[in-house]
């Protein structure tokens, strides 16, 4: 079975209309599999759940499969009230970014996707999860192809390999808000400053080069991950879904790239790039033919 193409949950907080406008758009691009859903922060509240099941519809009608993302922090009673909604939804199917999801979803028997803040790293963990509903597991960006090849001989059968083939990397997540602190101010009373950085704020070292990319409460590379020449190695790992991470420009033209590379057709992303991850390597680094 060839490789198939998911495009993962908005990192960014993005006006309404803006958020919108970008999963019409989606319903007719070349991606099989479209998460939904808020990851970083509970604040952002341009789209609820509501939203999201409205989208998810959508998005279902124009043929793709749709999974609900949930929290990667749950930090209140309102976090939570929201997480069980999503449980509940009755038909879409749930990404677990935290092990409270995990037990809701694992207490009512309803499988899930094992999200990448889990922290999987080896094939014991994986099996647990399965054991509890996991049909398919996203590998922490940091894991690379060597942790998977030690894995793949232990792997529960049937469950699917994702892998975090493009964009700026998710590396941490903190109780406390770096852009608010930029700004001087209070996380609970941010001026939800996120909206005006569309791809995250970035933060740049004494000599001026890109360092990291703020988003909230979450720390990203400031290069942007690129596995595009990467994808015959990633196929021969057994690696069963790509995950693209939405950019505020050029979202189209990279689904359009892998779909072409997937085909077997030539597809090239020009940029400043890195994969050192996958390949065992600081994760800023550029490795192999796409260097």
């Amino acid at each position: 079975m060839e490789m198939r193409l998911s495009l993962g949950p908005l990192q960014y907080y993005w006006p309404r209309q803006t958020t919108l406008d970008f999963y019409a758009a989606v319903a007719q691009q070349p991606v099989d599999i479209v998460y939904l859903g808020e990851t970083v922060c509970s604040r952002r509240h341009e789209l609820r759940l509501d939203d999201y099941l409205e989208l998810a519809a959508r998005l279902a009608a124009a043929g793709k499969e749709v999974v609900l993302s949930t929290l990667t922090l749950i930090e209140s009673e309102s976090d939570l009230k929201a997480l069980r909604r999503m449980v509940d939804n009755g038909r879409f199917s749930v990404e677990a970014n935290e092990m409270g999801a995990v037990r809701l979803l694992a207490g009512q028997g309803i499988p899930f996707v094992a999200g990448p803040t889990l922290n999987i790293f080896n094939a014991e963990t994986l099996g647990l999860l399965a054991g509890m509903g996991a049909g398919r597991w996203v590998m922490p960006p940091e894991a690379g192809r060597e942790l998977l090849a030690g894995m793949r001989p232990a792997l529960p059968t049937g469950i699917e390999t994702e892998v975090f083939a493009f964009g700026r990397v998710p590396l941490a997540y903190s109780a406390r808000c770096f852009t608010a602190r930029r700004f001087n101010l209070q996380k609970d009373s941010c001026e939800f400053k996120c909206i005006d950085f569309p791809d995250g704020m970035i933060v740049k070292t004494r000599e001026g080069e890109d360092f990291l990319s703020l988003n909230g409460i979450q720390t990203q590379s400031a290069k942007v991950y690129n596995l595009l020449a990467d994808l015959p190695d990633l196929a021969a790992a057994g690696v069963d879904v790509l995950r693209i991470s939405p950019q505020s420009a050029a979202t189209a033209a990279v689904l359009a790239a892998f779909r072409a590379a997937i085909d077997g057709q030539t597809a090239q992303l020009d940029g400043d790039y890195c994969n050192g991850f996958w390949h065992g390597r600081p994760g800023l680094e550029l490795i192999g033919k796409a260097a």
